[in-house]
């Protein structure tokens, strides 16, 4: 699932991103939906009451929906954030917790509870969340690669580059884990590792054109004075 704008490993700064979903087709009825909808409209105006009002009634049509909780959890923690109420931090952490109990891998939701918790100044207990996340998922590279965003944001790049490494193992073709690794390979002053970890990530997908200008700028960069780069 795609979570509408939620931030690539290309992004600048992961704790501070909150991203709405719309409602999957097949988890909501039509109103469901609609509601959803103008929820995420209204979202993204601003208007966070609006917003609320609309999750609340998509969610009683739906009732359960993990992704309402989501949206609702979203909308509460931006409040927090932007008018300093306490009570909507605590309520968007329940909202979380409500997603999470019903679809724990809904990875806006756990990557939004671990933003909620890094902000509050638990980031042990972001830590232990997400590794908890990758315990129970085992299959799923989606764990490593937020924990390797948060080890990079507290400066430790050599747990951010193993995380990615685990998550490389589960998924060799994961373009967020090699974008995200080739990244930490250029801070490192390694641009030949880091084309390579990027002219795979395009060899999945080749549509991301900013990877694609990052490696024609770390090419450039690393030609042999009179020479064409390649």
């Amino acid at each position: 699932m795609r979570y509408g704008p939620a931030m690539s490993p290309a992004s600048p700064a992961w704790k501070g991103i909150l991203a709405i979903v719309a409602c999957a087709a097949g988890g909501c009825g039509w109103l469901g939906r609609n509601d959803n909808a103008e929820g995420v409209k209204l979202y993204q105006q601003g208007n966070y009451k609006g917003a609320v009002d609309h999750f609340q009634q998509a969610l009683a049509r739906q009732p359960g929906d993990p992704d309402c909780f989501y949206n609702l959890g979203a909308t509460y923690h931006q409040q927090a954030k932007l008018f300093g109420r306490p009570a909507d931090m605590q309520t968007a952490e329940q909202y979380y917790h409500l997603c999470l109990a019903r679809n724990p891998n809904h990875e806006a939701c756990q990557r939004a509870l671990a933003v909620l918790m890094v902000e509050e100044n638990r980031e042990a207990g972001a830590v232990a969340q997400l590794q908890d996340w990758a315990r129970t998922a085992p299959g799923n590279p989606a764990p490593h690669i937020e924990l390797a965003r948060l080890f990079q944001e507290r400066g430790d790049p050599r747990q951010a580059e193993n995380h990615l490494i685990d998550a490389l193992t589960i998924d060799p073709n994961n373009t967020r884990a090699l974008v995200a690794l080739g990244q930490l390979r250029e801070t490192a002053g390694d641009p030949s590792q880091a084309v390579q970890n990027y002219s795979r990530a395009l060899a999945v997908d080749g549509r991301q054109p900013a990877v694609a200008a990052k490696v024609a700028a770390l090419n450039g960069a690393t030609a042999t004075p009179g020479t064409v780069a390649r």
